[in-house]
């Protein structure tokens, strides 16, 4: 049976909305697996009125199982939030913060009661999510408290380029202090783990310093020597196949041309800018963005969750310009994750 991938909705005031139509329009989603939609039905009557050339209609399911799945139908779970009069497109709330919250929270228990194969999330705001009175700082800091998840890493991904990092949404002042050895062993095992689970059988996995090139034996800093090697070697010494610590600014293109299958990045700009760099593309002659690629996923969760690798974008919403690529790209993701994760847990 195709995978069932449950995908939100994300801030009904962003590009989230508009992408999923887009991508629901598509025949090939059905090709790969069973989609299903949380959100509110509200706002997507809202946009198909204004797009009957999709040819799209809705259907209501209280539970997965119920859903066609078939090109032409979505499929979804209306939370029943709001009314599409309610949201300003394109602008901060409180309300939209709270809805897209709710959707994280419907899919993860969907997930964590098996009722679904993946999650795969659309961009939320971060202040508009604090207005609605939960403090998070993102997806990811959602997913491993609702799931109770101590040990987790981001991971970016595009194409053959592959990121997990050591921390994430904290100061460069903190990022620094956050370079422990035990830290970096949790990280190499995830992404170890996380290769295998896209089929690649073998991984061969790059840590990045922390200094410029790595620290030159203790010249320039000596958490490579006191923290980084010492994580390595211990992971090495349980079979994985782990280099570095590698220079930082030659590893990423190193891994993009196929010589690692994943890099272990120190901390968030360290490994979100190569993959920025990479997979979004801006067009100065018609001044905007030509292609936004990539994928954002949580990894060492006991569900699977991807996610777009932008935000709400709320200056194109209801504008109908923004690209559905990277959502296509994190659905595709999911499947891959779902169709190996029980051959990996054998």
């Amino acid at each position: 049976m195709k995978k069932i991938i449950g995908i939100t909705l994300g801030d009904p005031a962003g590009i989230g909305p508009e992408i999923t139509l887009k991508a629901f329009s598509k025949s090939k989603l059905y090709d790969n697996c069973r989609p299903l939609l949380i959100g509110d039905k509200s706002i997507i009557e809202y946009y198909l009125a204004q797009h009957p050339e999709l040819n799209l209609s809705i259907n209501v399911v209280k539970n997965p199982e119920e859903g066609k799945y078939t090109h032409g139908t979505i499929d979804m779970i209306d939370m029943g939030l709001y009314t599409a009069d309610q949201i300003q497109i394109g602008e901060i709330s409180a309300l939209a913060g709270k809805a897209a919250y709710l959707y994280v929270e419907k899919v993860i228990k969907l997930a964590l009661e098996n009722k679904i194969d993946a999650t795969v999330t659309n961009p939320l705001n971060k202040k508009a999510m604090n207005l609605a009175g939960y403090k998070y700082a993102g997806h990811t800091e959602i997913y491993a408290d609702l799931t109770g998840t101590e040990k987790y890493t981001m991971m970016l991904a595009d194409g053959n380029l592959r990121v997990v990092h050591i921390s994430t949404h904290v100061s460069l002042r903190e990022a620094c202090d956050l370079v422990k050895k035990d830290r970096i062993i949790d990280v190499i095992r995830i992404a170890n783990n996380a290769c295998k689970e896209l089929g690649i059988q073998k991984p061969k996995i790059a840590v990045a310093g922390l200094n410029p090139h790595a620290g030159e034996n203790g010249l320039f800093g000596k958490e490579e020597i006191e923290e980084i090697e010492p994580a390595i070697n211990v992971c090495k010494s349980e079979g994985i196949d782990v280099y570095g610590p590698e220079a930082p600014d030659t590893v990423f293109s190193r891994a993009n041309g196929g010589m690692f299958d994943i890099v272990v990045a120190m901390y968030h700009d360290q490994g979100h800018i190569p993959l920025k760099v990479k997979g979004f593309v801006y067009s100065q002659e018609n001044n905007k963005w030509k292609e936004v690629k990539g994928v954002n996923i949580t990894l060492g969760l006991p569900i699977i969750r991807v996610s777009v690798d932008h935000g709400t974008a709320f200056d194109a919403a209801g504008k109908w310009i923004a690209s559905e690529v990277s959502l296509e790209n994190a659905i595709d993701f999911a499947i891959q994750f779902a169709e190996n994760k029980k051959t990996v847990e054998k």
